[in-house]
Protein backbone atom coordinates (compact mmCIF):
# COMPACT_ATOMS: atom_id res chain seq x y z
CA UNK A 1 0.00 0.00 0.00
CA UNK A 2 2.98 2.39 0.90
CA UNK A 3 4.36 2.24 -2.97
CA UNK A 4 0.89 3.31 -4.41
CA UNK A 5 0.33 6.76 -1.80
CA UNK A 6 3.63 8.68 -3.66
CA UNK A 7 2.19 7.87 -7.55
CA UNK A 8 -1.28 8.62 -6.09
CA UNK A 9 -0.30 12.06 -4.39
CA UNK A 10 1.84 13.29 -7.50
CA UNK A 11 -0.94 12.04 -9.42
CA UNK A 12 -3.41 14.18 -7.68
CA UNK A 13 -1.72 17.21 -7.38
CA UNK A 14 -0.86 17.06 -10.82
CA UNK A 15 -4.95 16.55 -11.30
CA UNK A 16 -5.47 19.31 -9.14
CA UNK A 17 -3.14 22.03 -10.33
CA UNK A 18 -3.88 21.14 -14.26
CA UNK A 19 -7.86 21.93 -12.87
CA UNK A 20 -6.54 25.65 -11.40
CA UNK A 21 -5.35 26.59 -14.74
CA UNK A 22 -7.99 25.32 -16.63
CA UNK A 23 -10.54 27.23 -14.35
CA UNK A 24 -8.16 30.42 -14.19
CA UNK A 25 -7.90 30.47 -18.35
CA UNK A 26 -12.01 30.29 -18.25
CA UNK A 27 -12.18 33.36 -16.05
CA UNK A 28 -9.77 35.28 -17.83
CA UNK A 29 -11.09 34.81 -21.26
CA UNK A 30 -14.55 35.57 -19.94
CA UNK A 31 -13.26 38.79 -18.47
CA UNK A 32 -12.02 39.52 -21.73
CA UNK A 33 -14.83 39.06 -23.41
CA UNK A 34 -16.70 41.47 -20.82
CA UNK A 35 -14.36 44.14 -21.58
CA UNK A 36 -14.93 43.96 -25.52
CA UNK A 37 -18.35 44.10 -24.75
CA UNK A 38 -18.76 47.18 -22.86
CA UNK A 39 -18.67 50.21 -24.56
CA UNK A 40 -16.53 53.33 -23.78
CA UNK A 41 -19.09 56.22 -22.33
CA UNK A 42 -17.70 59.51 -20.58
CA UNK A 43 -14.39 59.32 -19.33
CA UNK A 44 -11.68 60.55 -21.55
CA UNK A 45 -13.14 60.57 -24.91
CA UNK A 46 -16.22 62.52 -23.61
CA UNK A 47 -14.18 65.27 -22.36
CA UNK A 48 -12.24 65.24 -25.83
CA UNK A 49 -15.30 65.91 -27.76
CA UNK A 50 -16.08 68.59 -25.41
CA UNK A 51 -13.21 70.29 -25.88
CA UNK A 52 -12.89 69.69 -29.45
CA UNK A 53 -16.35 71.10 -29.63
CA UNK A 54 -15.36 74.00 -27.64
CA UNK A 55 -12.03 74.95 -29.38
CA UNK A 56 -13.81 75.36 -32.70
CA UNK A 57 -16.56 77.39 -31.13
CA UNK A 58 -13.37 79.87 -30.16
CA UNK A 59 -12.13 79.67 -33.85
CA UNK A 60 -15.28 80.56 -34.86
CA UNK A 61 -15.68 83.90 -32.45
CA UNK A 62 -12.23 84.59 -32.94
CA UNK A 63 -12.76 84.98 -36.57
CA UNK A 64 -15.92 86.63 -36.25
CA UNK A 65 -14.03 89.25 -33.97
CA UNK A 66 -11.09 89.89 -36.55
CA UNK A 67 -13.71 90.39 -39.11
CA UNK A 68 -15.60 93.21 -37.13
CA UNK A 69 -12.06 94.61 -35.98
CA UNK A 70 -10.91 94.84 -40.19
CA UNK A 71 -14.35 96.01 -41.06
CA UNK A 72 -14.11 99.21 -38.44
CA UNK A 73 -10.22 100.03 -39.99
CA UNK A 74 -12.24 100.00 -42.96
CA UNK A 75 -15.04 102.63 -41.87
CA UNK A 76 -12.19 104.61 -40.46
CA UNK A 77 -10.63 104.87 -43.55
CA UNK A 78 -14.02 105.45 -45.52
CA UNK A 79 -15.89 107.43 -43.03
CA UNK A 80 -14.43 108.22 -39.40
CA UNK A 81 -17.31 110.01 -38.29
CA UNK A 82 -19.65 107.10 -39.01
CA UNK A 83 -16.67 104.78 -37.56
CA UNK A 84 -16.12 107.47 -34.38
CA UNK A 85 -19.91 107.12 -33.47
CA UNK A 86 -19.46 103.20 -34.02
CA UNK A 87 -17.06 103.14 -31.17
CA UNK A 88 -18.35 104.89 -28.95
CA UNK A 89 -21.55 103.53 -28.90
CA UNK A 90 -19.63 99.81 -28.41
CA UNK A 91 -17.44 101.39 -26.10
CA UNK A 92 -20.32 103.18 -23.82
CA UNK A 93 -23.68 102.00 -24.64
CA UNK A 94 -23.34 98.45 -24.80
CA UNK A 95 -22.27 97.93 -21.34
Amino acid sequence: MKKYINPLLSLGTAAALLGAIYFQNQQIDGLKKQLEIQPVVGGDIQKANLIDSLHDELFNAKAENGRYELSLEHLYEVNPKAAKQFDDYMSHETE
